[in-house]
């Protein structure tokens, strides 16, 4: 290799340097979480964040700007690890142009960076333009002095950039020669042969156009710039090596693997493809979490869970049997915290995330395994070489398998899987589930449809607690009607309503709806698809029509209690991410009058300390006595506020925004206080786990905390007075108290120690004589284990010649104990032969040493038969 070795990192800050000395503004990497793009799921380009300044949208901090930007693309996931290419995370250099320089600039750049900056020798350069841009050909030979016949024409499906929707234009690649030692030996192999000699390295997009998605293209009104060159490409060709595996940053990574898995590059073409699939997909889930991305069932959340699993599956194929993709985490930190130094900071929290994901994963495949195992021979077994979709299905619905995981696993088999039977039944059972939610119609549990005529509810209830309104529908026993009498139950729609509908966790508001000698009672209100509020109740008296003028009244104590509980929720959740870290997100919520529910993202139990602080911080912002202020913005400014939105909710244009003072700001829908000075006192009742990765909090404020604490006291104070002390001294009183009752315990024990050994003389006393042993047996309520021990070592100690067998009675439980003397079991008579004998008697068994032996029975009936057979035994042994 003639030219100088570079490694990866010092590659990217040559690159970012270089053109910052062009009056380029250097920017960090943008998350690859999408923000405002709901066209990608992940960013996949270098200009992919930057698209409102490709348009003109938006006007960008500087009109020269370079990156280098996160990348991960899942399109070639199935090939990662099976060819040297393919990899779903990457890093790409960009340099951009809003509206400034065009294609002079550009292609010079590139030039001098490659040859002059890089050092890479320029007869193994090859540029290849558009094959009708004849302006960019122009440019490489009479400017940079490329002769024709090395630059190469290419058609749209090389030369022409685009991603989707969004700018794009023609593009001016540069190609590398690696040399023949990388080609594929055919004769006219040259730039453009799918081998890996030409290596593409840097591509001049020249984004003239705006593709509107529909492959329309319109001129735009800026000409720019935007460059991409992968990171790990160039290094590739700077370090000379075979794939981007092998470059010096990634391959620190799989010699972690290997010493992880014992699994080492060129044992086999399967391991080799496991330690990259590994070593791939850690890198990219690594980058994602520390971008905020958990795993879950769909969208981005689905990518993360994909990578995990799979490299997992793969760690399984190289003898892996637990948890290890966690310990691989802080490699991957090391080798790029100099350019992400957010990765350090988050360290402990992605190893818990990918740990977690892990642990659960586990539990799923070994559920699964066996299934898998018992399906897979029955195909088998006949013959088959495709996996039924049936099967895979099954495995996706009970087991959570997702498909690419049993077509791998069918693979290795030599089957494949049915994919379209499988994504037949996944389309069913979509259609199951909609058909069931049609089922219970648009009223939720009445399968009733309103017409067009019925105008949608105008909720005016964020400021009002009564109103007139004009009944507009309403419906008995499921059908619409006119009219329903009183003591008939039903559903009444309001032109406008001070109710609340059930929404984004809070529970509706209560009340009545009355008109002259009419009262019709509201216990639930559920909003439909189409506006309307449908206030499920009870007329207590006269009759309502549609038509009928009324007015509508919220219980009003009832609405404080539930604004104080929303209110209070929107505390905790700042509380949490104060406390806990910025992971934790809204995973569900209950806001009932004064008590609440509230599931949040975190991976591990919280500590008392933790809750502890919680519960301060949330006390201590109601006592702040912030003024909640609502106000409804666009949604884009919303953002720029820093207004926090709710996990997994949609949004309209605009969003209502809820803020208290500087400690909360929520996207909310819901009804709150004026005040958070006005939530009483917050008081957490329990913290536990619901899932993988989210716990749930319940607690209490207003009312409820105070008859919660007003019980406590009351409890307290009868304690006390039970223990003659103040509540204050309770602790002491209770501490001293134990203390008495300990000494008064071994005062009992000891008293009852010498009634046994009291009661033992008397056995002895009236033992009989058996051929010169000295045989005793007696029944006893309730002595426990111990105190028979005790009783038997005092006879065996006072008596060489005694045998003894002494049973307890408790209900229909009995314990035995046999003992010998040293006399009687030097004459062969043993204890455990002896208690084995008795206890089988009564049901049971025993055995033990020969001097002293337990057993049990559960016969009380026969606990006299056996201590009647002891004489006999003795007799018999002693012959």
């Amino acid at each position: 290799m003639s030219h100088p070795y570079h490694g990866l990192n010092e590659l990217r800050e040559m690159f970012l340097s270089y053109f910052e000395s062009k009056g380029h503004l250097r920017l960090p990497s943008f998350s690859l979480v999408p923000q405002n793009d709901k066209s990608i799921l992940l960013i996949n380009a270098g200009m992919t964040p930057m698209k409102p300044w490709f348009k003109g949208e938006e006007e960008p901090p500087r009109h020269r700007v370079c990156t280098c930007q996160k990348c991960i693309r899942t399109g070639d996931i199935d090939n990662v690890g099976h060819t040297a290419r393919h990899g779903t995370y990457f890093e790409m250099l960009g340099n951009f142009s809003f509206g400034d320089y065009f294609k002079h600039e550009a292609i010079a750049w590139s030039w001098e960076f490659l040859t002059k900056v890089v050092g890479l020798e320029e007869d193994r350069l090859y540029p290849s333009v558009y094959e009708s841009d004849d302006e960019a050909f122009d440019i490489w030979n009479q400017e940079v002095g490329i002769p024709k016949e090395r630059i190469f024409r290419f058609g749209k499906e090389d030369n022409f950039w685009e991603h989707g929707s969004g700018p794009c234009g023609p593009c001016s690649e540069i190609y590398y020669d690696r040399g023949e030692k990388y080609g594929c030996g055919k004769p006219g192999c040259t730039v453009g042969c799918d081998c890996d000699r030409y290596i593409e390295i840097w591509n001049n997009v020249f984004s003239q156009f705006d593709n509107d998605g529909h492959n329309n293209y319109t001129e735009l009104k800026q000409k720019n710039i935007d460059t991409g060159m992968g990171l790990e490409r160039l290094a590739v060709v700077c370090q000379d090596v075979d794939s981007l595996f092998d470059v010096d940053t990634v391959m620190n990574i799989t010699n972690k693997v290997s010493q992880l898995t014992g699994a080492f590059y060129g044992q086999s073409q399967k391991r080799d493809v496991s330690l990259r699939v590994i070593t791939d997909h850690i890198r990219a889930a690594t980058f994602m979490i520390c971008d905020g991305i958990l795993p879950s069932n769909e969208g981005r959340g689905y990518v993360l869970r994909r990578l995990l699993r799979r490299a997992a599956r793969h760690g399984k194929l190289l003898g892996v049997n637990e948890p290890f993709l966690y310990q691989i985490v802080d490699t991957v930190v090391h080798e790029n915290e100099c350019q992400y130094g957010d990765l350090r900071e988050k360290q402990t929290y992605i190893t818990k995330v990918i740990r977690t994901e892990e642990e659960s994963f586990a539990r799923t495949i070994d559920g699964g395994m066996r299934i898998f195992a018992e399906m897979l021979a029955e195909h088998q077994a006949k013959g088959e070489t495709v996996f039924s979709g049936a099967d895979t299905f099954k495995l996706y619905d009970t087991f959570g398998f997702p498909i690419d995981l049993t077509a791998e696993m069918a693979a290795d088999e030599g089957l494949t899987v049915d994919e379209d039977a499988f994504r037949r039944l996944m389309q069913e059972q979509k259609e199951r589930a909609r058909e069931a939610r049609k089922a219970l119609g648009d009223l939720g549990w009445a399968g009733v449809e309103f017409g067009k005529d019925v105008p949608s509810t105008e909720f005016v209830g964020y400021d009002r607690t009564s109103c007139e309104a004009t009944v507009v529908a309403l419906v008995r026993e499921d059908e619409l009607c006119g009219r329903i009498e009183a003591g008939s139950d039903g559903i009444v729609v309001l032109d406008q309503s001070p109710f609340y509908a059930e929404m984004g966790g809070q529970v509706a508001d209560h009340g009545v709806i009355t008109a002259k000698g009419m009262t019709f009672t509201v216990t639930d209100v559920q909003k439909n698809k189409g506006g309307k509020f449908m206030h499920y109740g009870h007329l207590a008296e006269g009759e309502l029509a549609v038509g009928d003028s009324v007015e509508a009244s919220i219980d009003c104590q009832r609405r404080k209690a539930v604004c104080r509980a929303h209110t209070t929720t929107h505390l905790l959740d700042a509380a949490l991410k104060k406390v806990l870290g910025d992971h934790v997100h809204q995973a569900g919520s209950l806001v009932e009058p004064d008590r609440l529910r509230f599931d949040f993202t975190h991976f591990e139990a919280i500590t008392p300390e933790q809750l502890s602080q919680v519960e301060w911080m949330v006390n201590e912002a109601i006592l702040e006595g912030y003024p909640v202020v609502t106000e409804v913005l666009p949604i884009e400014e919303a953002k720029k506020k820093g207004a926090v939105a709710m996990f997994g909710e949609k949004y309209g244009e605009t969003v209502r925004v809820v803020e208290m003072g500087d400690f909360s700001m929520e996207f909310c829908g819901g009804t709150h206080l004026d005040n958070t000075a006005k939530a009483g006192p917050f008081r957490i009742k329990s913290e536990s786990s619901v899932a993988s990765g989210v716990r749930r909090m319940e607690a209490t404020c207003g009312r409820l905390s105070l008859e919660s604490m007003e019980k406590s006291h009351s409890v307290l104070s009868k304690a006390a007075q039970f223990l003659k002390t103040a509540p204050a001294g309770l602790l002491e009183r209770m501490e001293q108290q134990a203390g008495e009752m300990k000494q008064l315990r071994q005062a009992v024990d000891k008293f009852k120690a010498e009634a046994s050994l009291g009661e033992a003389k008397q056995f002895l006393a009236a033992a009989k004589t058996v051929k010169g042993l000295h045989v005793l047996t007696a029944t006893r309520e309730g002595l426990d284990a111990n105190a028979l021990r005790k009783m038997g070592d005092f006879l065996r100690d006072k008596d060489p010649a005694v045998v003894g067998v002494l049973a307890s009675i408790s209900g229909e439980k009995i314990t035995f104990l046999a003992v010998c003397g040293k006399e009687a079991v030097a004459k062969g008579v043993k204890a455990g032969d002896l208690v084995k004998m008795v206890s089988g008697i009564c049901g049971g068994k025993g055995g033990g040493k020969p001097d002293s032996a337990m057993g049990g029975g559960n016969d009380p009936l026969k606990v006299d038969d056996a201590l009647a057979s002891v004489d006999d035994f003795v007799s018999e042994k002693l012959g």
